[in-house]
């Protein structure tokens, strides 16, 4: 078999490594919720090269990321629920019915305009799914309220972000950022206490409590939190990269080290980078 730019050829390849007979018995064992986390990391990895800029490592995680949605739609085409083209008729049914603008006759002049019109039509589809679940007797999804669109299987700051962005949206939010500050001094505040008390749990309650506050901020400031926590990730790297390198280059064991020796090659890795900037 031959690689091709058609995507017939990936979805071909699927069949053959899920075939029962002669098909790779690595595939063939898989099932949706072993292949789950395979789909969340080739999405992260789809991001980390978008960040790094690196073109040809996008061109393979975008194919890796192709390959789970083909790999789903393939355990659902053998179960006889759905396959891979009723997948992509669904996603152009949608696009097609969110952006009226384009394809309608609708207005929408500015991205925000297009944000707001997108969530009415959002909204709308959902109501109309839940009521094809009550007509045909399913389980409702959630209790109906406006927090029942945000998954549950987010990323627990995207998922936070997504919360807040829909209460916002019916005014419980704060207009800007002073009052938000004042409320990680408070959530800092209960933390301390809840340190005091020793109380593993409540330590547990209170710094979730201080983490959604600081979204909030980020939020607010237009610093979006998965990518600003991405960023100084990659500033610890360096950072003490430059700890390790400048240690072996002196002869220095890294894990002999005292912390005083350590902080005063951290502090002398800000002052590189302030001078090199």
């Amino acid at each position: 078999m031959e690689p091709s730019k058609d995507i017939s050829r990936l979805i071909e390849i699927m069949a053959a490594l899920r075939d029962p007979k002669t098909g790779c018995p690595w595939d063939i064992k898989q099932d949706f919720q072993s292949i789950k986390p395979y789909t969340i990391e080739e999405a992260y990895e789809v991001a980390d090269a978008i960040e790094r800029n690196d073109m040809d490592d996008l061109t393979d995680e975008l194919g890796d990321l192709l390959l789970q949605v083909v790999f789903h739609a393939r355990m659902a085409q053998e179960n006889g629920d759905f396959e891979f083209g009723d997948v992509v008729e669904a996603i152009t049914r949608k696009m097609i019915r969110r952006h009226p603008h384009v394809f309608s006759d609708a207005h929408a002049d500015t991205p925000e305009g297009v944000k707001v019109q997108w969530d009415d039509i959002k909204a709308a589809e959902k109501a109309e799914r839940t009521a094809r679940r009550k007509a045909r007797g399913a389980a409702a999804e959630g209790n109906g309220g406006r927090l029942d669109g945000v998954p549950r299987a987010l990323p627990a700051l995207t998922e936070a972000i997504k919360l807040q962005q829909q209460a916002a949206r019916v005014g419980f939010d704060w207009s800007e950022a002073g009052p938000v500050l004042a409320k990680i001094e408070e959530e800092l505040a209960e933390l301390r206490e809840a340190l005091e008390s020793n109380d593993k749990g409540k330590v547990q309650e209170e710094f979730g409590d201080l983490v959604f506050a600081l979204v909030n901020l980020g939020r607010h400031v237009g610093a979006e939190p998965e990518m600003a926590l991405r960023g100084t990730n990659k500033k610890f790297r360096r950072r003490f990269s430059h700890i390790e390198n400048t240690l072996q280059a002196k002869g220095e064991d890294l894990q002999e080290a005292t912390l005083e020796r350590m902080e005063e090659l951290w502090v002398e890795a800000k002052r590189l980078e302030t001078d090199g900037a």
